[in-house]
């Protein structure tokens, strides 16, 4: 991966509490699984950020490698890759993935 790539993921990454890397926005998501993981934050109330990786083909490819996770979306909190969208799902429907957010959001 390119380093300018590497540096503009950890600067999103690392100054925003919650980030999204997912198709389209948090006002309109492109794929089913980016609106999964949109409604799961909505639902919950927090601030979070998101970034189109459909705007960005080196994102879109660097975020994979820097997860080392082959699907979008991708969820950071805390700068920690959390997962994507069927990790996101079950750790809402578990009650878990409340607690991570509350944690991260009074840190």
């Amino acid at each position: 991966m390119d380093a300018s790539v590497k540096e503009r993921i950890d600067q999103m990454v690392q100054t925003n509490a919650i980030m999204v890397f997912m198709k389209g926005n948090k006002l309109m998501p492109q794929c089913g699984f980016s609106n999964n993981v949109v409604q799961i934050l909505n639902i919950l109330g927090v601030p979070f950020e998101t970034f189109d990786v459909l705007a960005d083909a080196d994102i879109r490819q660097g975020i994979k490698d820097y997860s080392n996770w082959p699907t979008i979306p991708q969820v950071y909190v805390n700068g920690e890759f959390l997962g994507g969208s069927d990790i996101l799902i079950e750790l809402y429907q578990n009650g878990k993935l409340q607690e991570i957010v509350e944690v991260a959001l009074a840190s």
